[in-house]
Formats: structure tokens, C-alpha cells, sequence
């Protein structure tokens, strides 16, 4: 990818035989991709991560959504987007990768265009093999990430049968928090009304097992399974 943006970069400058070198640096690696991997239809190429994050009481977040639903309700598309935009918590994990089946005849297009001196085509063709790159998105709530890690603590609490009492806040705090996690999720649409209701009276009934000291094992089996673990 890299090299395709030198190539492209190149015939930017004005500079075409340091374009087709690169490309025929492209070329070699494609077709030892290719040899290497016959049956690879989608070559992984990278991944990035981002963080989307929002930092806000539910009550914030019921009356950005308000805002969207009037504005919706007044044909004001772009100001109901406006309002939603940053109403995400969420680690996004990006990979592209290369369609080895198309990228590689669109790169040996461009060679001739430069060599005919249609260096505008050639940067078009070159631009068009970039928009065959195909990004995949795999998305992952925060509320839902925190609610599970705060569960394996708690969890491990709960099966202490000498708990003191600061542990026993602790795992009380915990289970509060856990609570939290999911009534936010759930407004932000991360968990839909049925389920974040049944996680809510899991958590209830944890709640009142692990009450005045009580231990045990198997109380958050159910609580796990309700997040598809």
C-alpha cells in the first residue's frame, strides 16, 4: 500500500520513471504474494485501533438524544447526525487488507498509461486500485468490555467465604458498578431493552446472594452467559 502511494506520489512530482520503478517493485511483491498464497482471497495488510469514548451522565445522553429525535422530527438530518456523533464507547479494531484476486491487474495497468505519457489516467488508475483495499471493522462496546472485567473480580469475591469487610464493599461497589455499565450501554444502544433487563435482574439477584457476607460459587454462571462470553 505504502508503495502504491510512493508510485502515486511520484507521478504527483512529475516524475515518472521513479514511478515505474516503484511498480515494478509492486509488481514483484504481488506476484510473490500471489505465488505464496493461491487460495487467499483477502491478504491482511494492517490493523489500527481507535478509542471512542464518551464521558457523561445518562441524563446528558437521554437529552442529546432528545435533541436528535426533535430535530429527526423537523426533517434537520445533518443536525440530528451532529448530535449523535460522539454518542459512542467503543475500541474499533480496523484491517485492511488486499483483494489479491483485483489489486494486482490494476497495478499492471498503470505501467502502460505512464509509458503512453497519460499520466493523469495513470494516477487515476492508481488511485482506483487504493479503493479496492477492503477495511473491515470489528467493534467492541467499552460498557460491555468494563461490566466483564469488573465481573471476574467480582466474582472471585464472591467465592470468598472469609471476606472481610472491606472486601465486601468492594464487591458490592463492584456489582454497582457492573449495573452502571450496562444501564449506559444500554442507552447508547450497545445492549437492546430485553437483554440489558435481564442483566439487570441477574445482577439484582447476585446482589442480594452475595448479600451480608454470603459466598458461593456458580452465582455469576448466568450473569456470563447473558454476555455471550
Amino acid at each position: 500500500m505504502e508503495l502504491t502511494r510512493d508510485a502515486l506520489k511520484s507521478l504527483d512530482e512529475n516524475k515518472p520513471d521513479e514511478a515505474l520503478e516503484t511498480l515494478a517493485k509492486i509488481t514483484g511483491k504481488l506476484e510473490l504474494l500471489v505465488a505464496r498464497n493461491p487460495d487467499l482471497g483477502l491478504l491482511p495488510m494492517g490493523v489500527s485501533t481507535k478509542i471512542h469514548d464518551i464521558f457523561a451522565e445518562i441524563d446528558t445522553i437521554e437529552a442529546v438524544i432528545q435533541a436528535a429525535q426533535s430535530a429527526l422530527d423537523d426533517g434537520d438530518v445533518q443536525i440530528a447526525r451532529r448530535h449523535l456523533e460522539n454518542l459512542a464507547s467503543e475500541v474499533v479494531i480496523s484491517t485492511t487488507q488486499l483483494p489479491l484476486a483485483t489489486y494486482p491487474a490494476a497495478i499492471k495497468e498503470v505501467a502502460p498509461l505512464i509509458d503512453a505519457g497519460k499520466i493523469d489516467e495513470a494516477k487515476q488508475q492508481l488511485q482506483t486500485a487504493l479503493n479496492l483495499l477492503v477495511v473491515t471493522d470489528a467493534i467492541y462496546p467499552l460498557p460491555d468490555l468494563r461490566a466483564q472485567k469488573m465481573i471476574e473480580e467480582a466474582q472471585d469475591l464472591s467465592e470468598n467465604a472469609k471476606r472481610t469487610d472491606e472486601e465486601n464493599e468492594r464487591l458490592e461497589e463492584l456489582l454497582k458498578e457492573v449495573r452502571s455499565q450496562v444501564e449506559f450501554g444500554r442507552k447508547l444502544g450497545y445492549f437492546s431493552k430485553d437483554k440489558a433487563e435481564s442483566l439487570l435482574d441477574e445482577i439484582a439477584d447476585i446482589q442480594e446472594k452475595t448479600g451480608d457476607g454470603e459466598s458461593g460459587k456458580g452465582f455469576f454462571d448466568k450473569l456470563k452467559g447473558l454476555f455471550d462470553w
